[in-house]
């Protein structure tokens, strides 16, 4: 009885993974997409010996799976909980943490440990700090300290979004890489293939849309995914996607676009209601504007109608960030875009 509910838990845990995490890569041979990274990662791997390291990138372009899958390599599965400190953007990272709780993990000295798949293994130890650049100016500085006094002993890997917000003193001591958002076609592979191990079926449109309304995130590609597989089952369509990732269809986009060509206030009052009424964000919304219009999808302005127009979005999103009325502010947009439309030789002034 005790083996069958055993191997019954861990079916149903098996069910309700999360697929990010199931099918995150577990060696640096599984990375996807970023070659320059993965060539020079394995040249110190091959070595042993490992610098400060430094990912800076988007979010979901496979920074943290490329440390964990680093450590993996170096470490192996029954030494890397022992080895390996990671401290996310839920830990407190303050300049009491750095003193503290890093400051005595990355002071004692280790054995040299075995490697997995050939790696020679390391005498060191390894502290990962995701979301490094929310760390206050503080706590970088007192990290610069810690590294340079603890690098016999351990290295430090530093993932964020934004390099620019890590002190120059702290970037100038790690070997720095740039992840980039995964392209059309890898992201599309590492869905079908996960889609192959879960048995999803789905067409090709459906690929193309979820890499369109995740913009390079394979975590929230993946996420995406099962999400709409969860609740349609084999039935995926694209709306299927845009409801669960609360995008808009592009023919809502084209719509809005055409509506404001009309030269009717009446319409344009109407087509924005609309959009309210079925609950899409004012935000959402005029970002796909601006990729739809700056992209080059769209052909029905010219470059000082773009231009002029991205002037009015930018404006409009400050207004919305203030905390002006939703429904007023796409309605003035569309007024503006409608102005320009008819008024093609003409350039306007935005006050």
């Amino acid at each position: 009885m005790t083996s069958k509910a055993n191997s019954s838990n861990n079916k149903k845990r098996t069910q309700n993974e999360q697929w990010v995490s199931k099918y995150r890569p577990k060696t640096v041979d599984e990375l996807a997409h970023q070659d320059e990274v993965v060539s020079a990662l394995k040249s110190s791997l091959a070595s042993g010996n490992l610098p400060h390291l430094l990912f800076y990138g988007p979010p979901g372009t496979g920074k943290t799976s490329a440390i964990l899958a680093v450590a993996m390599d170096i470490y192996g599965p029954d030494m890397i909980k022992e080895r390996v400190l990671e401290l996310n953007a839920s830990d407190e990272r303050g300049i009491e943490i750095v003193r503290t709780k890093i400051k005595n993990f990355a002071n004692f000295a280790v054995n040299k440990t075995t490697g997995s798949n050939g790696s020679p293994g390391a005498s060191f130890k390894l502290i990962i700090l995701d979301e490094a650049d929310s760390m206050t100016t503080d706590a970088q500085a007192a990290l610069r300290r810690t590294i340079e006094n603890t690098s016999k002993n351990t290295r430090f890997c530093l993932l964020c979004n934004y390099i620019s917000k890590i002190i120059d003193p702290l970037a100038s001591r790690c070997a720095k890489f740039r992840f980039k958002p995964l392209d059309e076609s890898a992201m599309i592979d590492r869905l079908k293939f996960i889609s192959e191990k879960e048995s999803v079926k789905c067409s090709d449109s459906v690929y193309k849309a979820i890499q369109q309304v995740s913009e390079g995130d394979m975590r929230k590609a993946i996420t995406y995914l099962q999400s709409s597989f969860k609740f349609f089952g084999n039935n995926i369509t694209e709306q299927s996607i845009y409801d669960i990732s609360g995008a808009l269809a592009p023919n809502l986009i084209k719509n809005y676009l055409e509506t404001c060509k009309s030269n009717s206030f009446e319409k344009l009052q109407s087509m924005v209601q609309s959009l309210i009424n079925q609950g899409y964000p004012a935000s959402q919304i005029i970002s796909q504007l601006f990729d739809t219009i700056v992209g080059g999808e769209y052909k029905g302005m010219n470059d000082k109608q773009k231009a002029l127009v991205t002037i009015k979005l930018g404006q409009v999103d400050k207004c919305l960030t203030d905390g002006s009325d939703e429904y007023l502010q796409l309605l003035d947009l569309a007024s503006y875009i409608m102005n320009q439309f008819s008024n093609t030789s003409n350039s306007m002034d935005l006050d």
